[in-house]
């Protein structure tokens, strides 16, 4: 990341179903949320940093949520949607993207830590509509390369595994 201002406002916006599966898929291993949070808070001013997740029927989520929180995560939640047929869905753009236009106008940098594509329209609206800086947080290898070129800065989660994993597992599958 480039050399980040003390005055800069930041606000996290972090899609964790999109990172825990990519951890879990690349690495097989967890992401540490903390570490990442101070990583890119860089001595900036956290505004609001929010963790979005879905939960499960069994709930059995709760001691990894409460753990969030403790790192500094507000929890947005919502249940997981489970459609006739099996097909489950859970994904949070449209919650993300109104929360990060939302309160764009109270802070100077959005940090989205996600690779999700679907983020570009967003990305290019802050910047273009908002005045943001947009920084993306993410694994190279398993984001868009569109949100990675569109965004002003990029942190690859990749450079340094063993700073930003869980348990040591830091072999790639093959």
């Amino acid at each position: 990341m480039a050399i980040s201002h003390s005055n800069q406002r930041i606000g996290v916006f972090v899609d964790v179903g999109n990172m825990y599966h990519s951890a879990k898929n690349l690495y097989n291993a967890k992401l540490n949320f903390g570490k990442i949070l101070e990583s890119i808070k860089d001595g900036r001013q956290l505004v609001r940093a929010m963790a979005y997740v879905v939960e499960t029927e069994a709930n059995e989520e709760k001691g990894f949520f409460e753990a969030l929180e403790k790192q500094g995560y507000e929890i947005k939640s919502k249940d997981l949607q489970i459609f006739p047929g099996g097909a489950k869905k859970g994904d949070w753009d449209v919650g993300i993207a109104i929360d990060a236009i939302t309160i764009a106008n109270h802070i100077d940098v959005v940090i989205l830590v996600t690779g999700d594509g679907d983020f570009i329209p967003l990305v290019n609206f802050l910047k273009n509509n908002k005045g943001c800086k947009v920084e993306v947080v993410a694994f190279k290898q398993s984001a868009s390369a569109k949100l990675i070129e569109d965004a002003d800065e990029f942190l690859n989660i990749s450079d340094d595994v063993r700073k930003y994993l869980i348990k040591n597992k830091y072999a790639r599958r093959k």
